[in-house]
């Protein structure tokens, strides 16, 4: 593998054997490790290792990826070793495919099956949960043991995130990702034994912690003891009800990613067939979170022009994430008057939708159900935030997950990839490249210097492509030439990079004008809400190069162009940043307890 020989590339040489094939490896390799390299399988459960990501879940407390230790060919002192945290040494033999190692790693499956609801049918992770998939790989035909399961009330706290301890198998994956990669410090053990589960500290419940609800530890969980709040329902009875005029948007990064939950190679561009599925289902108007992005960017360029201008705070933070300003209202309180105050997208398009596009339907506002489909599970919480619900003005009403819309498009009979090609409804429905790329980490400043360029500088930028701001990197840092400013630009991809910036930042040593900052590693394209990579992040990877090709695509790339958010502001807002703009689209933040 190859991100094995550049993380080994500066060790020593050995010689080992697997099931008989002999292999020169670098020295302190695992035994998993060595074995991709020729090409053998070993089953795993808790392992989790993202290399680009640097995350390595090694706990081995699952025993799942047991293999035998052959002891100089003396039968009786060989012995079994987990293969995820044993390291490979000179002449060591390893045989993964005896049946003393083979019944060893049915019997940990069956043992943490034995303590395992029986209700894969009505499971949210039904045909995507690891161990229901390990079973059937390690052909599990039956459960020896029963006796106690474990008997935890569901966590229904909050607005995003649903926990069931029973669920549970102690892998420690959602903790690893939770505390190592996002740094929140929200989940930990709880008990010992037979009870142990993993959940916030003391058991409290999802709501009363400092979770930003990333979505991250769904993401990584093997089964369904973390998944998302389900709002299909919601979604389906508002489409039924006649007196509601049911409108929906969709994300940038949904489009991306939908098409693997038909089947489709990830990265594929579905827009079209979306748009004529959304419309197939019923909804009343069809429209693109995109618009909501191009109206982002004319406020958060305005923002930050004015703040250099006028001698204001900086570095200036984008606010398009809503697990990250969680996070900062938790863990960084002391920096809130650093964000800009821009709502995100598709919050800024549902005050839109209650207002513009009411009044100019003659529509009552009260009578708009407003439905955002995300890649986010922090969307669910952030639409229930009050300063973004007190008023007619501020409300989405149910916010949805690419995976689950992709099952209201299995429910209604919709065969997804034979569906011709529609386009989103009108007004509200034209957009920017721009827009687009804030699907991805880098997307949204890029978006933004396009726009600020030519506003600071008066002239046309041709180039509209900043490689300097594209990448997978945690910490990117560049800089672009506006005139004669060199604006100094910061982007973090992933909460424990955050974290990095924001101690810069509050240390005094941060030296930036603009800061992008995604909860979510890769952004948008790795949600909690997306389709399960199941630890390939060469998927997320593919919906990037996806976002940028739909991009390149777009007939206008810089946000100021789009024709109707003009429209918008001669008929409606006034000036970009101006008095009614700023009460309609902009937003406050609070200190929040951590615990």
């Amino acid at each position: 593998m190859a991100e094995n020989q550049e993380k080994y590339k500066d060790r020593k040489k050995i010689q080992i054997k697997i099931n008989d094939q002999d292999l020169t490896v670098p020295e302190g390799i695992t035994i998993l490790e060595s074995a991709h390299e020729v090409g053998v399988k070993i089953p795993t459960l808790c392992h989790l290792d993202l290399h680009d990501l640097q995350l390595y879940n090694k706990t081995a407390s699952c025993r799942v990826c047991m293999v035998e230790l052959v002891d100089g060919g003396n039968q009786n002192r060989n012995k079994l070793v987990p293969a995820c945290v044993t390291k490979a040494y000179e002449g060591m033999i390893i045989r993964t495919d005896t049946l003393r190692a083979i019944n060893a790693r049915r019997m940990a499956v069956e043992l943490l099956l034995s303590n395992h609801p029986n209700e894969c049918f009505t499971c949210p992770k039904n045909l995507e949960c690891e161990l229901q998939a390990l079973a059937e790989e390690l052909n599990v035909r039956e459960i020896r043991w029963e006796g106690e399961r474990m008997d935890y009330p569901k966590d229904l706290s909050s607005d995003a995130i649903v926990k069931d301890a029973n669920k549970c198998i102690y892998c420690r994956r959602c903790e690893t990702g939770c505390n190592v990669i996002q740094t929140c410090g929200i989940l930990s053990g709880i008990g010992r034994g037979f009870n142990a589960f993993v959940g916030p500290f003391a058991n409290i419940p999802m709501v009363e912690s400092s979770c930003t609800y990333c979505g991250q530890c769904v993401q990584v969980c093997p089964t369904a003891a973390l998944t998302e709040v389900y709002h299909v329902d919601k979604v389906w009875e508002a489409l039924n009800d006649p007196d509601k005029h049911v409108i929906v948007q969709t994300a940038p990064a949904i489009r991306v990613a939908l098409g693997e939950l038909f089947g489709m190679e990830a990265g594929t561009i579905v827009t079209g067939k979306m748009v004529t599925a959304l419309k197939r289902m019923g909804f009343d108007g069809v429209f693109d979170t995109d618009f909501g992005a191009d109206l982002t960017i004319m406020e958060e360029a305005s923002e930050l022009i004015y703040r250099i201008k006028n001698n204001k705070t900086l570095p200036i933070l984008t606010n398009c994430c809503p697990a990250w300003v969680k996070f900062i209202e938790h863990q960084f309180p002391e920096l809130l008057h650093v964000p800009s105050t821009c709502k995100s997208p598709h919050i800024m398009f549902g005050t839109i939708a209650k207002t513009y596009y009411a009044e100019k339907n003659g529509i009552d506002p009260d009578n708009i159900v407003v439905v955002s489909i995300m890649p986010c599970i922090a969307k669910k919480a952030e639409a229930k935030r009050p300063e973004l619900t007190k008023d007619e003005h501020n409300n989405v009403d149910i916010v949805i997950t690419t995976r689950e819309l992709g099952a209201m498009i299995k429910e209604a009979g919709i065969e997804f990839d034979r569906l011709p090609d529609s386009e989103f409804d009108r007004p509200l429905g034209e957009t920017t490249g721009a827009s687009v790329i804030f699907g991805t980490a880098g997307g949204v400043i890029e978006a933004a210097v396009r726009t600020a360029y030519e506003w600071m500088t008066g002239e046309t930028l041709e180039n509209v492509e900043f490689e300097q701001l594209r990448g997978m990197e945690g910490i990117r840092k560049a800089t672009v030439k506006i005139g004669d400013q060199e604006l100094k630009i910061g982007i973090a991809s992933g909460l424990g990079n955050a974290r990095v910036i924001l101690e810069e930042i509050r240390e005094g040593k941060a030296d930036y004008h603009a800061i992008e900052i995604m909860a979510c590693p890769g952004g948008c394209i790795g949600g909690g809400g997306q389709p399960y990579h199941h630890g390939n992040h060469e998927i997320v990877k593919k919906r990037r190069e996806a976002i940028y090709e739909e991009d390149r695509n777009k007939k206008i790339r810089k946000s100021h162009e789009n024709k109707e958010i003009l429209e918008l502001y001669r008929e409606y807002l006034g000036e970009p940043f101006g008095e009614l703009a700023h009460k309609l689209l902009h937003t406050h933040f609070e200190e929040r307890e951590r615990i």
